[in-house]
């Protein structure tokens, strides 16, 4: 079960950071008129005010290739028992994070960013119980 979810978590996160990044690639490069969305969908670029980013092309292709890609190298490993997997598994589940972080610095607070945060913890809490690395260290003596 434990790693049935971790595999769950980095599925849904590979696919919704690949196909998020996509759509902010798109919309940088062919404009959100010509990707025929309702411009409500859109992110507005005054949410990158502030930031070292004019249009969401480089935040894109980060999400795309570099969350999506370790979620997706994660996944791939976890299902054929590489030995790399935990940490590939831990470097995408980091990668999460360290993305809302920096996220939260440029743009509001938003639910869907807490429920990325949760589910970035909960990748590192399966990997956790799978590795058997759940016991306290205080009941280790």
């Amino acid at each position: 079960m434990t790693r049935a979810s971790l595999l769950a978590l980095l599925g849904f996160v590979a696919l919704t950071s690949i196909a998020g990044g996509a759509v902010m690639v798109a919309s940088a490069l062919l404009g959100t008129d010509r990707m025929g969305l309702p411009p409500e969908t859109m992110l507005p670029l005054e949410l990158l005010q502030g930031s070292p980013f004019n249009t969401y092309l480089v935040p894109g292709l980060l999400l795309a290739l570099v969350v999506g890609g370790f979620h997706v190298a994660g996944f791939i490993l976890l299902i054929k028992h590489h030995r790399r997997a935990p940490f590939v598994a831990a470097v995408a589940g980091y990668s999460i994070l360290v993305w809302i972080f920096i996220q939260m610095v440029f743009v509001p607070f938003s639910l869907l960013q807490a429920v990325y945060f949760a589910v970035g913890l909960a990748e590192l809490g399966f990997l956790l119980l799978l590795l058997g690395l759940s016991g306290s260290v205080a009941g280790s003596r």
